[in-house]
């Protein structure tokens, strides 16, 4: 029997126009070097990618810079020679056709992908959600034009499993699944949610590619939900899927974003702020804060430019990306196993809400600084 229909959430969408430093070594042998910080010099809008991009540099962004110079130390910039699959409506990744790479994406930065909806090797994009989500992850970082990508040197796999209305059903979702499983990917995103009805044993396909791709070693990263339930929604919910609901630039909760028990991480989603009374973060009377801005198609006839988008979807890739510059960066050893990506995520996070662990914010906001950096926390703890 054909599996309910997933249904995907693109909560908004509004199309817009396009030093040196030394640390002093406390064991006695004097000033040790460090690597030069460069500031990518991508424009944005005019004045700089900071100014758009508050998820990456803002006081409730990820901390992408800081990450940036940990992995280009440990030899591997921008998380360069890890694979990320995006599941998702497909990626503007090719000139083919009707079809155009997105200006901001090398050619180089993909792998060989599959259209499980069209059922062809070519998973172009005729939509324009698996874009941004790519973006976020691997947009070309220091190229004078467009945004940042937060893994700018990770390598995409595009594999579309949505239809151009964001829709798709389990059964194909777990094809894709297990087709970047088997092909090596070191991570999964999943920015996609069923409704609140579906539970584990409604899709017991895609629960079990999920414990194949586990196996093979695939971090995988799944989007909470849309709906400002209090609970995660599947398949982030499944066990071996780290779940991620979205944060807005105050440092809050979303107001959209499905919380509770199962929860794990929190990530840049953008909009209005959940009313959340003890949570000093949180003013849902004021104006909403930024969406998240990547470059993608900002109209029909699919004319790139920078377009703003919130939702759960929106805070999955900063996740990805994030356990891609870990694996990168050596912290954790290489070939780090996916539970072990996850709990030095989980316990380089920033406290949100009430301290330690909560059904709001999971572990915290992501630290992709903290995550890459040599030594420190490698589980969490009841009080973080």
């Amino acid at each position: 029997m054909r599996t309910k229909p997933l249904h995907l959430t693109l909560a908004c969408l509004a199309a817009l126009a396009l030093p040196a430093g030394a640390a002093a070594d406390h064991r006695g042998h004097g000033p040790i070097a460090r690597i030069a910080s460069a500031v990518p010099n991508d424009p944005g809008r005019g004045t700089g990618w900071q100014g758009v991009q508050w998820n990456f540099a803002g006081p409730w962004g990820v901390n992408a810079q800081p990450a940036w110079d940990n992995v280009a130390t440990a030899g591997r910039p921008g998380g360069k020679g890890v694979v990320v699959a995006v599941l998702d409506t497909g990626v503007a990744y090719a000139n083919r056709g009707k079809f155009k790479r997105s200006p901001d994406l090398r050619a180089a930065s993909f792998v060989s992908g599959y259209d499980f909806v069209s059922h062809d090797p070519y998973a172009d994009d005729p939509q324009g959600h698996g874009t941004h989500v790519a973006s976020t992850i691997a947009q070309a970082t220091d190229n004078g034009f467009g945004l940042t990508g937060l893994a700018f040197g990770a390598r995409i796999m595009p594999v579309r499993v949505l239809d151009r209305n964001g829709t798709g059903d389990a059964s194909t979702i777990a094809d894709g699944v297990r087709f970047a499983a088997k092909r090596g990917a070191d991570v999964i995103n999943l920015s996609l949610e069923f409704g609140a009805d579906v539970t584990a044993s409604s899709i017991p396909k895609l629960i079990k590619a999920i414990r194949y791709a586990h196996r093979q070693g695939a971090v995988i990263v799944g989007a909470a939900g849309n709906e400002g339930y209090g609970s995660v929604a599947y398949p982030a919910r499944a066990t071996y899927v780290i779940s991620v609901s979205a944060t807005t630039e105050h440092g809050c909760l979303a107001d959209y974003s499905n919380q509770g028990r199962g929860l794990d991480l929190v990530a840049p989603g953008g909009g209005a702020d959940a009313e959340l009374a003890d949570d000093p973060n949180c003013a849902p009377e004021s104006p909403a804060g930024r969406e998240i801005s990547q470059i993608t198609y900002v109209n029909t006839r699919r004319r790139f430019g920078i377009s703003r988008e919130e939702g759960t979807s929106m805070a999955v890739p900063h996740v990805a990306a994030t356990a891609a510059l870990v694996i990168a960066s050596g912290a954790i050893g290489a070939n780090p196993s996916p539970t072990a990506v996850r709990k030095r995520i989980e316990a380089t996070s920033r406290d949100l809400g009430a301290p330690g662990y909560d059904e709001f914010y999971g572990w915290g906001l992501i630290d992709a600084a903290a995550a890459t950096a040599p030594g420190g926390p490698t589980a969490p703890t009841a009080a973080k």
